[in-house]
């Protein structure tokens, strides 16, 4: 038995190979967009990916199964109860696919969605009675489960799904051999949760006895615990999980327009058409030097979280960046659905050289600084943009927050004739944040070097 799991921290995302090396099958499960190294790690350890299964359809990520199912003619496999443009092989609880010494059986684990399951993993050469792992899906992650509230749009309500999964955990997985291995979807920093560990795998066991979710209490008391402080969910969430039940073009296929480098001028003329200009450098390049009107989302950081909830989706998108990071932030975008770029800046910054009409630069200022100026008459006001959990443990006395994936739509209670300035915990949120205001016609806002972190480093004082 072979069963290898692919972590994209971006994405905190999980997939999974699984493949029996005497009959040469194996599958895929929740495979990401960009599906070469599954393809290439089944060629080498000589195996076929016949099927591809999605424990349920991912709100925060395109899954690759239309890809696998066009590059190599895998089966497309889903939970019965999930309805799809596609055509795909149904399987219900009890259900098992055999490969060899390798057998997976499936079990109906609704709660996170209506349609999840979970995959037992049987190793048959080691012990045919009991799982060697399950793959959990949504349903169970380390140190947490599934939220319930992400369907609420299209009439499902949290608690009939919270309902849902206290009897999935209690029925389908705590009754599992402690031994056996959690694989899960997700890991932390998904927003498919809110206490997710760092941990990749753990085991039924270690969930058991550390899981808040999984302590003994009423499904009253569980809903009620499931359902509450759930972070913000993206605005991308909900046509993520409508591509995913869709037949759409490939990601292949996509990038063959994305990979086309623009002038300057087709650049702009992009630009005055509604297209969105997203600069994917580091902060502190952005901060040096960026086209007027461009939105900075670094590469380096939660780049497709973070694009899905601050662009819009249905708007063409220009990429900048250094040269040859186009193909990366444009596969990244990909990842989330955002198919519509329409090109790359060609030569990136470097070809605003002689355009320094068209050039802008963003203040940055020292926690020092700050601190001085916050004493004065003229304080500016300071924008917090960090999530308010973040804010309730420590903040810059006076501040305002305003979360940045609401930063948009609330645009109008950052006043205009005040100097502002905008801090996050470290740099990365507060430059998209001031990119933002500065696309909005802003013109009196910087940027607090180091963050937070860089303000308490300082030895300045904060409140909680």
């Amino acid at each position: 038995m072979i069963l290898k799991q692919y972590y994209l921290g971006c994405l905190a995302h999980a997939s999974y190979l699984i493949g029996d090396t005497r009959t040469g099958a194996a599958v895929v499960v929740d495979p990401q967009r960009d599906i070469d190294q599954y393809v290439a790690d089944a060629a080498e350890e000589g195996l076929k990916i016949r099927h591809v299964f999605l424990t349920h359809f991912h709100a925060d990520f395109v899954a690759g199964h239309l890809e696998l199912r066009e590059r190599v003619g895998a089966r497309i496999c889903l939970g019965a109860r999930a309805e799809a443009e596609y055509d795909f092989t149904p399987f219900s609880d009890g259900d098992d696919l055999d490969m060899g010494a390798v057998r997976l059986r499936i079990l109906e684990t609704p709660g996170h969605t209506p349609e999840g399951i979970s995959i037992l993993v049987f190793d048959l050469d080691k012990d045919a009675a009991s799982p060697y792992a399950a793959l959990t899906g949504d349903t169970l992650f380390i140190g947490d489960v599934g939220r319930p509230d992400l369907l609420a749009s299209v009439g499902i309500a949290a608690d009939d799904l919270a309902g849902m999964l206290y009897d999935s955990l209690r029925e389908k997985l705590l009754p599992l051999p402690d031994q056996t291995l959690v694989y899960p979807s997700h890991g932390a920093g998904s927003l498919c949760g809110k206490n997710l560990s760092t941990d990749t795998v753990s085991t039924i066991g270690e969930q058991r006895r550390h899981n808040y979710a999984l302590q003994p209490m009423s499904k009253g008391e569980f809903v009620a615990l499931v359902t509450a402080e759930q972070p913000e969910a993206p605005a991308y969430f909900a046509t993520a999980v409508a591509l995913n039940r869709s037949e759409r073009p490939t990601l292949e296929r996509s990038l063959e327009n994305a990979l086309r480098g623009l002038s300057v001028d087709e650049t702009l003329e992009a630009q005055r058409h509604g297209a969105q200009v997203v600069d994917v450098r580091v902060h502190v390049d952005y901060a040096g030097a960026h086209l007027a009107g461009s939105i900075n989302i670094g590469l380096g950081g939660d780049f497709a979280p973070w694009a899905g909830s601050v662009l819009d989706m249905e708007r063409p998108i220009v990429i900048v960046g250094d040269p040859g990071a186009e193909k990366e932030a444009a596969t990244r975008l990909g990842r989330i659905g955002f198919d519509r770029v329409a090109g790359y800046l060609e030569g990136g910054m470097l070809a605003l050289d002689s355009r320094a009409d068209l050039v802008r630069r963003t203040e940055r200022i020292t926690p020092s600084t700050l601190a001085e100026l916050l004493a004065t008459a003229q304080a500016p006001f300071v924008l917090d943009v960090r999530r308010e959990d973040e804010r309730r443990k420590a903040r810059i006395a006076g501040s305002h927050s305003i979360p940045l994936g609401q930063l948009a739509r609330r645009i109008e209670e950052t006043p205009r004739e005040r100097d502002v300035v905008v801090h996050c915990a470290a740099g990365y949120r507060s430059s998209i944040a001031v990119s933002i205001l500065e696309h909005h016609g802003y013109d009196r806002v910087s940027d607090l070097v180091g963050g937070l972190d860089a303000w308490k480093a300082s030895g300045l004082a904060t409140e909680s």
